[in-house]
C-alpha cells in the first residue's frame, strides 16, 4: 500500500494532523510515518506576477499603459516582505520540498487539508497544480471545520475528490484575479492623476472604497447635523399610601415637545391636582440569548468591550484559538449550527459544563435556533471544541471566555422579566395628554448568569385601576436632540455585513436580521473585512480616536473627487461579492464574473483619464539636511540624512550601505527610522526602540540591529529583547 501525503496550510495544523495520527518523526520541511507524509506551506506560496513581471516597461507608471489585464495570468513565488524585488527564500525552500514529496514514486495520492473556504482551496490548488500541472495521481480534500484529532481521523475517512470542489477554487480565483485587476490599474491611474509628487500610492480597492465612503456618509451625517431643543414634563404622583412613582406626559405616543411654553402651561394647569390610574397592563416578556458568534458579531462584541482591541487583532486571536483545536473554524458568516452536529454539541456541552456554578441549570436542547442548516453558510458558527485550554495568553483567554460563555447561554433557562405600564389621567385640568409610567422587574435571570449581566430593574409600588393619586411635583426638563454616533469598529462591521440594510444606527445588534440576509450579498467576506479597516488605517484614510472611526483629510478628499462612484456603492459591491458567492455555489461562471470585471476596469481607467485636472494629495518632499551622523561600517564613508535613506555618501563608488526612510520592516511595527537610532546603530551596533507595535496590536520594547547578510552586499534588521 502506498504513501498518502497531506497538504496543509500552516506547519501548526500539520503538527496537529501529525499528533492525530500519532506521527513524531519530523524531517525537514515534513513530517513522516504510519503511512503518511504530512507537509505545509506558510499560507499563500505563490502570488500573481506583478505588472512588471509581464513587461518591463510597467516599472514605471505611465497613464497611456493602462488599462492593463493580462491575457494569462502567471505566478510567481512569493516575494520577500522586506524586499519585494526578490523572492522568499523561506517560500522557495518549501515549495521544493512539497514538489519533491509530490514527484516520490512511493507516493500514491496527494490530500490537500488547507481551510475549507475559497482562499484556503487557492492555496493548495495553487501548490498541487503549480503551473498549470496536474500531479498525475489522485488529489483529494480534507475538508474539517476544527483540528480536533477525533475529526481529523473522521474527516480523513470522508475525503472528497478535490474536482469536486471546482466552484470552491473558481470563486478563489475571480477574488484574486479580480482584486489585482481593479487595484494595479486603478491604483496607478488614480495615483498618476490626482497625486503631485511621489510618495506612497493612492490606493484604490473593490472592498476599500465603499468601505471609507461608509465612514465618510456618517462623519458629514454628523457634520450637517443641526441640533433642536425639545422639553419633556414628568409629574411625581403620590398614592394614598404615601408611596411615589414617575410619570411622563405623552399625547398620543408623543413624550418629546418643542413648544416649551404650551408644556409650560400644562405644567401650571395640573399642579397640586389629583389624578387617577386608567389603566394597567402587565405583561410577563422572554429575552433570549444574543445568537452563537459569527466572525463580524465576535469582532464588534470584543472591540467594543474592550479598550485597544481591532477586528484585525480579534481575528488573529481567533485563528490562534483554532490552530490551537480549541475552537471552530472561525472565519464564518454564520449565527447556528448544522443539524448533523447535535450529537457533538451534547458532548461539548458536557465538557465545558462541568465546573461551572451553574451547571444544574444548563440542559442540552435540539431548538431551531441553535441547530438550523437555512442559518449555515459553508461553515457553523463558532462555539469551543471538545478540548479544554491548558495555557493561554490574555488576549487568548478573553476571546475564548466570549466564544465558551456565548454557546453556554445557548442552553441556560430563558430570562423573563415582567413589565408593568401605568397610564395616570390628571382630573379637571385643560390637557390632551395623559402620563405614562413604566417598571420592569427581573424575574428569571436565566442565561445573564454567564456574564453576570446585570438587569436594570423599575419598581413601582403597588397601583391598581381607578387608585386616586395626587401630584407632588412637576418637572420641565430642556433636551437637546444628539447628532448620530461616530462608527467604531463594531458599528462599521455591520453595515459592511449587511450591505447597509435596515441598521438601526445605535442599537444592539438585530440577529434575526443577519440571520435572514441574502447569502453572500455583503461588502468583503468575513475573512476580509478586518484587513480591510486596518489598510484603510494603514494608508490614512481613516484614523482612530479611541474606538470612533472617522476619516482623514486625504480620505474625504478621495471621496470627493474620485469620479469612479459605482466603486463607493454598497448596492454595487454588494452584488460584486454575491457574484463571487454565487461562483461557489456553482450558479454563476467565473469567465462571466471577469469580463464583468475587465470591463468595469477599463470603463474605470477612462473615465479617470477624462476627468478633468484635480489634486486628492500633494506629497511634501522630505528635505534631505545632509547631516553626517556616522561611519558607514561597509566602507568607511560618511553616512548622511539624504532624501529618502540614511545612506553612505560613497553609493557613485558603489557602496550599498542604506536604511531607508519608508522601511518595510520597521513600517510592519508602526515605526520609521529616525535620525538618533541610525546614529546609534552606527555608533553602538544597536539601538534601543520604545514602542514599537505587535502583529496583535501590543506596544513592547525592543534592541535592533542592522547587519550585513552574510554573502551578500544587503543588510537586514536583527531583534533582541536582551543587551548584548
Amino acid at each position: 500500500m502506498g504513501i498518502k501525503l497531506i497538504l496543509a496550510e500552516k506547519p501548526s495544523v500539520a503538527k496537529n494532523i501529525a499528533d492525530a495520527l500519532n506521527i513524531k518523526t519530523k524531517k525537514d520541511g515534513y513530517y513522516a510515518g504510519n503511512g503518511y507524509l504530512i507537509t505545509w506551506a506558510f499560507g499563500h506560496l505563490v502570488e500573481l506576477y506583478d505588472a512588471k513581471d509581464y513587461e518591463p516597461k510597467m516599472q514605471r507608471w505611465r497613464m497611456n499603459y493602462f488599462p492593463f489585464i493580462p491575457e494569462t495570468f502567471k505566478y510567481k513565488v512569493k516575494s520577500n516582505p522586506r524586499n519585494r524585488q526578490s523572492a522568499d527564500a523561506g517560500a522557495a525552500k518549501q515549495l521544493r520540498v512539497i514538489e519533491k514529496l509530490i514527484n516520490n514514486p512511493e507516493v500514491e495520492s496527494i490530500i490537500s487539508a488547507c481551510d475549507y473556504d475559497r482562499e484556503g482551496q487557492l492555496i493548495g490548488d495553487s501548490i498541487i497544480y503549480r503551473g498549470g500541472k496536474r500531479p498525475g495521481k489522485p488529489v483529494y480534500r480534507l475538508l474539517l471545520n476544527e483540528w480536533t484529532p477525533n475529526e481529523v481521523q473522521t474527516g480523513l475517512n470522508k475525503l472528497k475528490q478535490n474536482d469536486e470542489m471546482k466552484p470552491l477554487r473558481d470563486a478563489g480565483i475571480s477574488r484574486q484575479w479580480a482584486d489585482w485587476v481593479i487595484g494595479i490599474n486603478l491604483t496607478s491611474v488614480t495615483t498618476l492623476k490626482y497625486q503631485k509628487g511621489s510618495g506612497q500610492a493612492l490606493n484604490v480597492g473593490r472592498v476599500l472604497l465603499p468601505t471609507l465612503k461608509i465612514i465618510y456618509d456618517r462623519d458629514k451625517e454628523i457634520e450637517n447635523f443641526k441640533p433642536e431643543d425639545y422639553y419633556k414634563l414628568v409629574a411625581v404622583f403620590e398614592t394614598e399610601k404615601e408611596d411615589t412613582y414617575e410619570g411622563t406626559y405623552i399625547v398620543g405616543k408623543e413624550d418629546k415637545f418643542k413648544n416649551k411654553a404650551e408644556l409650560e402651561r400644562i405644567q401650571s394647569a395640573v399642579e397640586n391636582k389629583s389624578g387617577v390610574v386608567t389603566d394597567k397592563k402587565v405583561e410577563k416578556k422572554k429575552e433570549f440569548p444574543p445568537f452563537l458568534f459569527n466572525l463580524s458579531n465576535l469582532q464588534g462584541f470584543i472591540t467594543n468591550k474592550y479598550q485597544g482591541w481591532t477586528s484585525d487583532k480579534v481575528l488573529k486571536v481567533a485563528q490562534s484559538l483554532y490552530e490551537k483545536k480549541l475552537i471552530t473554524y472561525p472565519r464564518t458568516s454564520s449565527i447556528a449550527l448544522e443539524e448533523s452536529l447535535v450529537g457533538k454539541t451534547a458532548h461539548v456541552l458536557k465538557i465545558h459544563s462541568e465546573d461551572l456554578p451553574y451547571k444544574d441549570e444548563i440542559k442540552f436542547m435540539k431548538t431551531r435556533r441553535i441547530f438550523n442548516n437555512a442559518k449555515v453558510e459553508s461553515h457553523s458558527a463558532i462555539i469551543p471544541t471538545y478540548l479544554k485550554p491548558k495555557r493561554l495568553t490574555t488576549d487568548e483567554n478573553i476571546v475564548f471566555q466570549a466564544i465558551k460563555n456565548r454557546f453556554i447561554m445557548q442552553f441556560m433557562p430563558i430570562a423573563e422579566y415582567e413589565e408593568t405600564k401605568l397610564t395616570t389621567k390628571v382630573s379637571n385640568a385643560p390637557i390632551d395628554g395623559v402620563f405614562m409610567t413604566k417598571g420592569r422587574v427581573q424575574l428569571i435571570e436565566g442565561w445573564k448568569k454567564v456574564e453576570s449581566i446585570q438587569s436594570k430593574d423599575v419598581l413601582l409600588p403597588r397601583v391598581e385601576v381607578n387608585e386616586q393619586v395626587t401630584i407632588a411635583e412637576t418637572k420641565l426638563t430642556d433636551h437637546v436632540t444628539k447628532p448620530p454616533k461616530q462608527h467604531t469598529e463594531r458599528t462599521l462591521l455591520r453595515v459592511m455585513e449587511t450591505c447597509g440594510k435596515n441598521i438601526k444606527d445605535d442599537s444592539e445588534l438585530d440577529e434575526e436580521l443577519l440571520g435572514s440576509i441574502l447569502t453572500g450579498f455583503s461588502i468583503g467576506t468575513p475573512a476580509t473585512r478586518a484587513e480591510t479597516i486596518k489598510k484603510l488605517k494603514d494608508i490614512g484614510y481613516i484614523t482612530a480616536k479611541g474606538k470612533n472611526l472617522q476619516c482623514t483629510e486625504l480620505g474625504r478628499r478621495m471621496v470627493e473627487t474620485f469620479p469612479v462612484k459605482s466603486l463607493f456603492d454598497l448596492e454595487f459591491t454588494g452584488r460584486l461579492e454575491k457574484g463571487l458567492s454565487d461562483i461557489q455555489k456553482g450558479e454563476a461562471t467565473r469567465k462571466d464574473f471577469l469580463s464583468l470585471i475587465f470591463q468595469f476596469t477599463k470603463d474605470a481607467v477612462e473615465t479617470i483619464k477624462q476627468d478633468e485636472e484635480k489634486t486628492i494629495h500633494e506629497v511634501t518632499k522630505q528635505k534631505a539636511t545632509n547631516e553626517v551622523l556616522g561611519t558607514c561600517p561597509a566602507c568607511g564613508g560618511e553616512v548622511a540624512d539624504n532624501y529618502k535613506a540614511f545612506s553612505c555618501k560613497n553609493w557613485k563608488d558603489g557602496c550599498k550601505f542604506a536604511i531607508w526612510k519608508n522601511d518595510k520592516f520597521l513600517a510592519t511595527m508602526r515605526k520609521k527610522p529616525t535620525k538618533t537610532m541610525v546614529k546609534q546603530i552606527l555608533k553602538n551596533n544597536q539601538t534601543y526602540v520604545k514602542g514599537l507595535t505587535s502583529r496583535n496590536g501590543k506596544k513592547f520594547n525592543a534592541y535592533l540591529s542592522y547587519k550585513k547578510k552574510e554573502g551578500t552586499e544587503y543588510y537586514s534588521w536583527e531583534m533582541e529583547f536582551n543587551k548584548k
